[in-house]
């Protein structure tokens, strides 16, 4: 849960210390998937998120990656009345236990799980028209880079897209003869990602230290 590569220990523990508690059933699986090392967002991405969501209270969501449903529970907390999220999963196993944790959330009538990989499901989303007021994407990072046109053509204006994990521990900087070799690809492509996305013309955007490195573009109205 830390931005330990950003601060040093002392502030790092102080500011650890802050955090708020998360309550109720998403508290459960808040703590048990990390007491499990399960990927969910880390406490302070949670507190980012809480806060621009709550200003925001989007009515439509999409999320790319839903993991185990921590994340699209979350959202649900900031939806305005009538909101809905559509979550994509492609491992299924992951999905059926973000099934189980959103019926424990009893929030199913607010979520859609699409089980499917995000390269299939998300042109076929866009292709329907569909509109988004806020996108978070925490999937495969070598992939950023080919979903965020979707992203983009999906978001309303005025809306919100935030991506996880674009510094990758502070490894996105290092020269490649520093990266293993298997993993350059992925690097280059998150790069170009980054790239893209800062540069993207109707945006505003910037790359935030929290967590491990969140990419925050807000769409011209």
């Amino acid at each position: 849960m830390s931005n330990g590569f950003f601060l040093d220990s002392q502030l790092q523990d102080y500011l650890d210390r802050l955090l708020p508690r998360t309550d109720g059933v998403l508290g459960e699986i808040q703590r048990r998937a990390y007491d499990e090392g399960m990927p969910i967002i880390s406490g302070h991405v949670v507190a980012f998120l809480s806060s621009l969501l709550a200003a925001k209270r989007p009515c439509s969501v999409l999320e790319i990656g839903c993991g185990v449903g921590f994340s699209a529970g979350l959202f649900a907390r900031f939806l305005s009345e009538g909101g809905q999220i559509t979550t994509i999963e492609r491992y299924d196993k992951m999905a059926e236990f973000a099934k189980i944790n959103i019926e424990r959330m009893q929030i199913a009538d607010k979520i859609k799980i699409i089980q499917q990989d995000a390269a299939d499901a998300l042109p076929k989303l866009a292709e329907n028209g569909r509109k988004f007021d806020f996108i978070f994407m925490d999937c495969g990072k070598s992939k950023y880079l080919n979903f965020l046109p979707y992203c983009m053509q999906m978001l309303t204006p005025g809306g919100i897209l935030v991506v996880d994990d674009v510094l990758q521990n502070g490894t996105v900087s290092w020269e490649f003869e520093k990266i293993v070799k298997r993993q350059r690809t992925t690097y280059r492509n998150l790069r170009e990602f980054l790239q893209a996305a800062m540069k993207a013309e109707g945006y505003f955007s910037s790359i935030l230290p929290i967590g491990d490195g969140l990419l925050l573009c807000v769409k011209d109205l």
